[in-house]
This record gives structure tokens, C-alpha cells and sequence, in this order.
């Protein structure tokens, strides 16, 4: 089956091989949609957490004279 979609080669330790695996036979899919799909989920997670440190220095700047209100930006 051709496909379009890039192709990533991984070198995995034993463990985390056998783990992916495991998941694999468990779910009945194979073992690329696995780890394409723990992939995704460690990417939410790191986005998460990039938002969450940007959130957190841009509240150290914050000041609620300068904010403007709900009006002043979805009634504008």
C-alpha cells in the first residue's frame, strides 16, 4: 500500500520495543499507529507545557489597569 506520508525510522530500546509491541497485539493495530500515536500524545503534552511557561511569564507582566474588558475585545 503506497502512502504520502512521511516515514520516521526510530531506534528503540528492548524495553520500549517490547511495550510498544505489547500495546500493539493488545489493541490490534500495528505497531507504526502505536507509536504514531504515543507520538502525538508526547506532543500535546510538551505543547502543553510550552503554553503553560508562557502563560505563567506573561502573568508576571500582567496588569489589570491595562487589560481590556470582554466588551472591549469581542464587541470591538
Amino acid at each position: 500500500m503506497a502512502t504520502t506520508l512521511p516515514r520516521l525510522n526510530v531506534v528503540l530500546e528492548p524495553g520500549v520495543y517490547r511495550m510498544i509491541q505489547r500495546m500493539s497485539k493488545k489493541e490490534g493495530l500495528s505497531m507504526s499507529l502505536i507509536a504514531r500515536d504515543l507520538l502525538r500524545e508526547a506532543l500535546l503534552i510538551y505543547e502543553d507545557a510550552y503554553w503553560a511557561k508562557e502563560a505563567e511569564a506573561r502573568e508576571c507582566t500582567f496588569t489589570k489597569s491595562k487589560a481590556l474588558s470582554h466588551r472591549q475585545v469581542w464587541h470591538s
